[in-house]
């Protein structure tokens, strides 16, 4: 596939999976993340970020500040000094920011490699964390590509975190007096021990694989009290402190002279790693010394990596690694190369990320307020299930077990604890019907059936023998219980959109969108959770068949039929499914509003929930979003847009009109109107609304839209915006899985089901057809389907292996086999 257009800061090289930047200034920084298990950094263009082991709150190795000026200040640094002329550089640009003669930055599949030149001195960086390991590689490579032998000096530069993130942020006075490192100068590493003496048993290692000399660990004697990281004065000077950090800011950076001869160059690794020691220092720890420590695995580290082949065989494997995670599902051929590049490498990247994340830690989340969403990880699962389902299957249990009894569940837990966060409460009612969702994509996907019989316990009833069908009996039972007058579910504090907040019933003039009323007696119901129930009860009582229990499938479905005629009674409003109704029984979304007459996120889940389905609603719902809500740069929330703060409404309409939940198009909710027009059968305007929020489809506007454009953003700012097609919060949102859902299944239309790959793609018209291939159940389908008559939906002829077989349904093949499947929508 080639490149096509290109934005003025860089282009996609699909070849080699990267997006290559060449200009630092982009209107954003632009990120990466590396790692894909246990150990995590963000990277952005300019090398800025942070790095951290499983939890960004709880185990973080160095700082970041977020809110700073310039943006992006603070990550892994390496500065250049010409030892004759005193000249500075980095090869990131920042943060010196000396002007360079060549820099460029591929962001690559878990990986960002930087290089930059300047006077005939080239620097290229490669950041990467192994597969399986607790450690980031900066692979560094200093090159003299000038005529006369140079004298160079390079001084490291990361800023350790005290591993307890808003501890560090914030309590100064015992941070400023606890931070503690060691120093191994013949090997080149620092150990960073604070928290040790608490006999928390970890400590972070920054090593150089090359001989220094010289280090400083004291952030005062390297960067000085009045000077910035664009000025440190151990640099300046050309000679490192060899200082000791006893509190106040511990840093790690090394000091290394190179004489460099024309054309030749020297190749050695940084080491930035998380030593868990696993077991305590000592089995008394009141009378043993807790300073020092055991560096055994640390110099085991050093010792793995001295040789840079090692390197070179770790990212050999990070590459491999990577190729057979995307090999899961790939686009072979496609009329449209920008749907094959997102589906085939970033789109499914983000979903990696998301996994991993949840909304945790990106440059718009600090990794301190949020950990792991219970609504966000189900979501991500969808995305993620098809590339490594033993992973998914340990986060749906994971979830599960945060969840409490009544049905309810914390909104969020922490991943290094795995517990729940009580701060923020289990009111979101629609919470619980998402792991419905998770769990039977994850059977689809696996056909592991015993994961129903894993014993999960719920989260104030610790010790319980309970199962995990017991969970989804319990979620659905809870929506049935708490419903409002209308027989539609209650909404609580909100449902998906966390900012329809409708239990609001102070009147007091300085009360804020969080205000005191009674949630648990509110008669405040959403449409939306409605919606969403359909589709759950549905999901489920297919699952049920499939297990052969009969009862329990008419039980669930008479559920669904039940939640049905209340939304088509009462939410539907002529044109469109209301939004809610609020505390007062008033209806939100309505025509009968002056504003926010109608939002996206019933019409969507009240169509795939199956509403509307027989009596033309389903399309004049999706033609009234159409009408009033679809632009070219997306799918506004709702409208019009709330000019004024409504009480009654939450914090909706605290936000400017055109942002966020206030008619700002939120990504995440477009794809499930996508879905619904592929259910509807209409691929043009599918197609056309997932260009609409692609970011790849947005390189031509970049400066408006400013975000990434190779990974999906949360928000754009709507038509009644100050900046309409700006975006903003990019990486960790649900748009990443929900998006992969509709390329996946709804447009190229590869639907796992209970007994085998259902093949129902829904693409533009003029596509003459287009190839996959799918990995299911360790079997391989290479499928290819052409579309002659010139129609979007209807698989008409399906073989398999040149069998012709009815239906559209491929049964499942035999592990390790590799299935020839050619199909016509005709």
């Amino acid at each position: 596939m080639n490149t096509l257009l290109s934005s003025s800061y860089g282009h996609f090289d699909d070849a080699r999976r990267e997006y290559v930047i060449t200009r630092p200034d982009t209107p954003l920084p632009w990120l990466n993340y590396l790692g894909q298990d246990d150990f995590f950094g963000l990277c952005t263009n300019t090398a800025g970020g942070y790095s951290f082991w499983r939890d960004a709150k709880l185990r973080r190795l160095t700082r970041y500040r977020y809110n700073n000026i310039p943006m992006d200040v603070g990550g892994r640094y390496l500065y250049i000094r010409d030892a004759a002329t005193g000249d500075v550089w980095n090869p990131g640009w920042k943060p010196v920011k000396t002007p360079l003669d060549f820099y460029e930055c591929r962001h690559g599949i878990g990986y960002t490699r930087i290089t930059g030149a300047r006077r005939g001195i080239s620097a290229e960086m490669l950041f990467f964390v192994p597969p399986g390991e607790t450690l980031e590689i900066w692979r560094t490579t200093l090159r003299n590509t000038g005529e006369t032998a140079r004298r160079i000096q390079l001084f490291s530069f990361v800023e350790f975190c005290l591993f307890e993130a808003l501890n560090d942020m914030t309590n100064y006075q015992r941070t400023y007096s606890i931070g503690e490192v060691e120093v191994d100068s013949s090997d080149g590493a620092i150990y960073h021990k604070t928290e040790y003496r608490e006999r928390r048993n970890h400590y972070a290692l920054f090593g150089c694989t090359h001989p220094i000399s010289g280090y400083d660990t004291c952030r005062d004697a390297f960067v000085g009290v009045h000077n910035g990281l664009h000025e440190p004065q151990a640099v300046l000077a050309g000679a490192a402190r060899n200082s000791i950090a006893h509190g106040w800011s511990p840093v790690g950076s090394h000091f290394i002279e190179l004489n460099l001869q024309p054309g030749e160059a020297r190749e050695f690794a940084f080491l930035l790693a998380y030593v868990d020691q696993g077991e305590p220092a000592s089995e008394n720890p009141r009378f043993t010394d807790p300073f020092v420590i055991n560096k055994t695995k640390g110099r085991a580290l050093m010792a793995k990596y001295k040789n840079i082949a090692a390197v070179d065989d770790a990212f050999g494997r990070l590459n491999v690694t990577w190729t057979s995670h995307l090999s899961a599902f790939q686009v072979t051929q496609s009329p449209d190369p920008i749907a094959a590049r997102m589906a085939n490498i970033w789109n499914q990247y983000q979903c990696m990320a998301t996994f991993n994340l949840s909304r945790s830690a990106s440059m718009f989340e600090t990794g301190i307020g949020r950990g792991m969403g219970f609504r966000d990880s189900n979501q991500d699962i969808l995305g993620f299930v098809h590339m490594l389902p033993d992973r998914a299957r340990q986060r749906i249990l994971d979830i599960a077990a945060t969840q409490l009894s009544d049905g309810t569940c914390y909104h969020q837990y922490q991943p290094l604890t795995k517990k729940g966060n009580a701060e923020i409460g289990g009111d979101f009612y629609d919470d619980h019907l998402w792991l419905v969702l998770s769990t039977c994509a994850y059977i689809k996907e696996t056909g592991d059936r015993a994961i129903l019989d894993a014993p999960v316990g719920y989260a104030d009833k610790p010790g319980g023998t309970e199962n995990l069908l017991h969970h989804l009996e319990t979620s659905i039972a809870y929506t049935m219980k708490q419903r409002g007058p209308h027989g539609l579910p209650l909404i609580g504090h909100a449902d998906w959109n966390d900012c329809l907040n409708l239990n609001c019933f102070s009147t007091e003039p300085n009360e804020s969108f969080q205000c005191a009323g009674d949630v648990k007696g509110s008669i405040a119901e959403s449409a939306m959770i409605a919606g969403l129930f359909l589709y759950a009860t549905r999901e489920l009582t297919e699952l049920y068949r499939w297990l052969g229990r009969a009862a329990d499938a008419m039980r669930i479905a008479q559920h669904h039929a039940e939640m049905l005629d209340a939304v088509e009674t009462h939410a539907w409003d002529g044109e469109w499914y209301i939004r809610a109704f609020d505390a007062a029984g008033k209806p939100v979304g309505s025509n009968v509003c002056d504003e926010g007459k109608i939002f996206i996120e019933s019409q969507a889940w009240c169509v795939l929930g199956g509403a509307g389905a027989g009596n033309g609603r389903a399309r004049q719902a999706l033609e009234s979003v159409h009408q009033h809500l679809y632009t070219p740069d997306g799918i506004i929330l709702q409208q019009p847009a709330y000019s004024t703060y409504h009480l009654e409404l939450g914090e909706v309409s605290s936000y400017p009109p055109g942002y966020k939940e206030n008619a700002g198009i939120f990504c995440h909710n477009n794809t499930w109107v996508h879905l619904g027009w592929c259910q509807l059968g209409e691929g043009d305007r599918a197609f056309e609304y997932y260009l609409s929020i692609c970011p790849a489809a947005k390189e031509a506007r970049i400066e408006t839209y400013r975000c990434e454009p190779y990974v999906y953003a949360q928000m754009i700012a709507g038509r009644d915006a100050a900046t309409p097609g700006e975006a903003k919060n990019a990486w960790l949102t649900g748009t990443a899985a929900w998006t992969f859902v509709t390329v996946s299944q709804g447009i190229f239309g590869l639907q796992p089901g209970y007994d085998g790959l259902r093949l129902d793609p829904c693409i533009p018209r003029s596509w003459p057809g287009f190839s996959v291939t799918r990995r299911y159940r360790g079997a391989t389908y290479h499928i290819t389907v052409k579309n002659p008559g010139a129609r979007s939906k209807g698989i008409e002829s399906l073989k398999i292996d040149g069998r012709k077989i009815s239906g559209n349904v491929i049964p499942i093949a035999v592990p390790g086999s590799t299935v020839k499947i050619e199909a016509e929508i005709s």
